[in-house]
C-alpha cells in the first residue's frame, strides 16, 4: 500500500505488497523487492536498491548524496540486502566514484536510531550498530560484529567478524575478529567470548581464539612475529586462518 501522501516516482521499481508511509518519498532510481515496509516520513534517493523484508522507521534517509566534498552527483550505488531493520533518523548515504561506487549493507543487520553509515562502507550480515553509533567512508564492518551506542569509526577502519566495541568508544585502528574493543582510542579488552557461545562456537574453538588473543597481544611479538605463530594454530581450526588473515591484511593495523 502507498499512503496518498507519500510521493512516489512513477519510474521506481517497487514489488506490489511493499508498504510505503505517509510524507515519504521514493527516487526515481529505486528499487525495493517484496514485504518491505517504508514507515512515514522517509526517503529513498538515489540509485538504490533495496532486497526483501526491510523495515524503514520514521525519518530514515537512505542512499542520499554522501557528505563527501569530492562528490559531484555520479550516479554511484547504495545497495541493502534482506531483513535489516533501519531505526529512527538512521542515515545511509551512497557510495563515491573514489572507492567502490557503492555503500553495501547485507542482510539480518539492525541499525539503530541516529546511527550513520557513510559513504564506500560495506556492513556484512547479522550486524548491530547501537544508538547514534557512526561509521565513516571507506569503513567494513564484518559478519555478526556489534557497534555499541556513540561509537565513532575513523574512515577506512575494518571491524573483524564477531568483533563488539564498546559504548563512546572511538576507533581509529582496525579491531580483529573476535575481539572485545573499548575506549578513546580503543584498545583490546579479550575476546568476546560471550557472543562467540551463543552463535554456535565450540569451546575448543573459543579457548583456540583466546590463546591466539594473548599471542597477538600478551607476548610483547611485533604482528610479523606473531604471525608464523597464527599460522601454525590455524591447522587446527580455520578459525584462527580468520584471524591471521585480518592481522595480516590490516589497512590500517590493528588496535593495540
Amino acid at each position: 500500500m502507498i499512503h496518498a501522501t507519500a510521493i512516489v516516482h512513477p519510474k521506481a521499481k517497487l514489488a506490489a505488497d511493499v508498504d510505503i508511509g505517509p510524507y515519504s518519498i521514493i527516487g526515481e532510481h529505486v528499487e525495493i523487492q517484496t514485504g518491505t515496509v517504508v514507515g512515514p516520513h522517509v526517503v529513498i534517493n538515489g540509485h538504490t536498491r533495496i532486497g526483501k523484508n526491510n523495515r524503514f522507521y520514521q525519518f530514515a534517509s537512505i542512499g542520499e548524496a554522501n557528505q563527501d566534498k569530492k562528490y559531484k552527483g555520479e550516479p554511484t550505488r547504495t545497495v541493502i540486502g534482506d531483513n535489516n531493520v533501519f531505526r529512527e533518523c538512521c542515515t545511509v548515504h551512497r557510495g563515491t566514484m573514489q572507492d567502490r561506487f557503492e555503500t553495501t549493507i547485507g542482510n539480518d543487520n539492525l541499525l539503530m536510531a541516529y546511527t550513520h553509515v557513510a559513504h564506500d562502507c560495506i556492513v556484512g550480515n547479522n550486524c548491530i550498530l547501537a544508538n547514534n553509533a557512526s561509521i565513516a567512508g571507506h569503513v567494513h564492518v564484518g559478519d555478526w560484529a556489534i557497534i555499541g551506542g556513540m561509537v565513532g569509526v575513523h574512515q577506512f577502519c575494518h571491524i573483524g567478524a564477531h568483533a563488539f566495541v564498546g559504548m563512546t568508544s572511538s576507533l581509529v585502528k582496525d579491531v580483529p575478529p573476535f575481539v572485545m574493543a573499548e575506549g578513546r582510542p580503543a584498545t583490546p579488552h579479550g575476546i568476546n567470548s560471550e557472543g562467540l557461545k551463543r552463535r554456535g562456537f565450540t569451546t575448543e574453538q573459543i579457548a583456540l581464539i583466546k590463546r591466539a588473543y594473548k599471542i597477538i597481544y600478551r607476548q610483547s611479538l611485533t604482528i610479523a612475529e606473531a604471525l608464523p605463530i597464527l599460522r601454525e594454530m590455524a591447522q587446527q581450526d580455520d578459525v584462527i586462518t580468520v584471524l591471521a588473515d585480518f592481522v595480516e591484511q590490516s589497512p590500517r593495523g590493528i588496535i593495540r
